[in-house]
C-alpha cells in the first residue's frame, strides 16, 4: 500500500489542491491521496478560519465521489497543535504496512528545516514535493541538504495554478464568483454557510 499524506488549512479547498492530489497520486503510484485538515495550525493563526469542522466538511464536498482520495479528521480530533511529524506517527502506528508519502508544495518543502522534528518527519515518510521545473527542485534540494534523509526526497510535476484559498476569500468578501476556483459544491456550501463575508451565494450559478 502506497499513501498519500496530504495536509494543510483547505480554507477553502480548491481547484490547486486537486490537481496537486491528483498528479500526486498519478506519478507516484500512489493507492490513496488521505487529506488532512489542520487542527490548529502550530505556527500562525489561520487566517478567516469558520473552524476545523467547517473546513472538514467543505473537504468532504470537494472529495465526494473521488475514490483515489480519502479524508482523515486525525488533526481535528487531536489536541494541542497540528504538528505533522505527530501525525505521521500515528498513521505508522495503524497502518505499519503502508508507505507513506507526504505530499508537499515546492515551498512548503524547501521551508522543510524549521519544521519541528523535520529528520523525523523525513524517517517516517517519503517526502514528495510539487515541483515545476528543475530551478524548484534545485531550491528545494539545496534548502534541506542538511537534513538526514533528505536524499529520500521525491518530485512530482504538475501544472501552474494560480489560484489560493487567499484569492478565493477575498474574491467570495468583495462578492465576485468563484465557480471554477472550486468545486461546485464547495462553492454552493459557501454560499449557503455565509463564509468568508459572503452575502449572498456564490455557488454554480451564472
Amino acid at each position: 500500500m502506497r499513501l498519500g499524506i496530504f495536509g494543510g488549512a483547505f480554507n477553502p479547498p480548491h481547484v490547486g489542491h486537486l490537481a496537486c492530489a491528483q498528479d500526486a497520486h498519478a506519478q507516484l503510484g500512489l493507492d490513496t491521496v488521505v487529506w488532512v485538515p489542520t487542527g490548529r495550525a502550530p505556527h500562525r493563526e489561520i487566517e478567516d478560519d469558520p473552524g476545523a469542522e467547517v473546513r472538514l466538511q467543505m473537504c468532504e464536498h470537494a472529495l465526494a465521489g473521488d475514490e483515489r482520495f480519502g479524508l482523515s479528521r486525525i488533526e481535528i480530533d487531536r489536541p494541542g497543535p497540528s504538528y505533522t511529524v505527530e501525525t505521521l506517527r500515528a498513521i505508522r502506528a495503524s497502518r505499519p504496512e503502508a508507505s507513506l508519502f507526504l505530499i508537499l508544495g515546492g515551498d512548503q518543502a524547501a521551508a522543510l528545516p524549521a519544521w519541528h522534528e523535520p529528520e523525523e518527519v523525513l524517517s517516517l515518510a517519503t517526502v514528495a514535493a510539487a515541483a515545476r521545473g528543475e530551478r524548484t527542485r534545485e531550491r528545494v534540494l539545496e534548502a534541506i541538504s542538511a537534513l538526514a534523509g533528505s536524499e529520500r526526497v521525491v518530485f512530482f510535476d504538475m501544472p501552474r495554478i494560480d489560484v489560493s484559498s487567499t484569492l478565493v476569500r477575498a474574491r467570495v468578501a468583495a462578492g465576485q464568483p468563484i465557480r471554477y476556483l472550486v468545486p461546485d459544491r464547495v462553492a454552493s456550501f459557501i454560499g449557503a454557510h455565509g463564509l468568508y463575508g459572503s452575502s449572498a451565494p456564490v455557488g454554480a450559478g451564472r
